[in-house]
């Protein structure tokens, strides 16, 4: 396994070795044990190798912020794209996505976004991140909509919110799957009409 880590990799495939690396340690120790050093120890890279993907812990969590966020947004693209034409099945693909990655990550994500509270640059990526989301499930929204365009956008903006306190919810133990992904859909049912 060493000899696999330490094999020279082209700089993309190093950093995506990096971040499932680091994802490996946010899941098993938690995200104050998750360090610049600590990464390349158990990458089996020298630190100079994960300072130039990431510069600092804070980069590095970041950018694991971003991938979480990546995946995401692909997942939901990709669903959307095949839906049918119709918001009951459109509102329960932005649901279950959802519901589905904040089981594969709504840890990490916790853990990462608590170790970051009060960052400067991860509040602007965080923004950037919920900006993206509400542009993506707006235009999703956008067909069946029968509010204007500047309150579907603000309602969009509520049910990101409120998906994010059900996957805490979620997380928690508080409520399953899919009483999660059912109640989410019904709030963005009734999110798109007067």
């Amino acid at each position: 396994m060493a000899e696999r880590k330490n094999r020279k990799l082209a700089k993309p495939e190093r950093r995506a070795q990096l971040i499932e690396t680091a994802k490996e340690i946010l899941r098993e120790c938690g995200a104050d044990a998750l360090t610049l050093g600590h990464l390349a120890e158990r990458a089996g890279v020298s630190k100079p190798i994960a300072y130039e993907h990431f510069g600092t812990r804070e980069g590095l969590l970041i950018a694991l912020s971003q991938e979480i966020e990546d995946r995401h947004t692909a997942k939901l693209s990709s669903a959307l794209a095949e839906a049918p034409k119709r918001l009951d099945a459109v509102a329960g693909i932005i649901s279950s996505v959802y519901i589905d990655c904040a089981v594969e990550s709504g840890e990490e994500w916790q853990a990462i976004s608590g170790a970051l509270r009060g960052n400067a640059e991860m509040i602007t990526t965080q923004q950037q991140q919920a900006d993206d989301y509400v542009a993506l499930i707006q235009a999703a929204l956008a067909p069946f909509s029968t509010v204007p365009d500047d309150d579907l956008r603000l309602r969009c903006t509520g049910i990101a919110g409120a998906a994010e306190a059900i996957g805490r919810e979620l997380i928690r133990g508080r409520t399953d799957e899919p009483a999660a992904s059912a109640n989410l859909a019904a709030l963005i049912v009734d999110s798109t009409q007067k």
